[in-house]
């Protein structure tokens, strides 16, 4: 059987209408991870500066102060 012309304009539409909707959620999304990445970017930016200053001892890494400040937290979770 042949589509009517009405079937077949309702299809072109509602193509267009799942088209526009992916590129509006695409930006969106696309938009929102940024400003994730740059929070969560400049949080720890912050937070390894915070460590760097005064969480680590004499000779210590960022890191290995980090892991050890981690350690040291799960032992304390053990302890209760």
């Amino acid at each position: 059987m042949a589509k009517s012309k009405l079937v077949k304009a309702n299809e072109k539409i509602a193509e267009g209408v799942v088209g526009g909707y992916k590129k509006i959620e695409e930006g969106v999304v696309g938009g929102y991870r940024k400003i994730e990445e740059g929070a969560v970017g400049g949080f720890n930016k912050i937070a390894d500066k915070f460590v760097d200053n005064f969480l680590t001892k004499e000779g210590e890494s960022v890191e290995e102060a980090m892991a050890r400040l981690s350690a040291e937290q799960k032992e304390t979770k053990r302890e209760r």
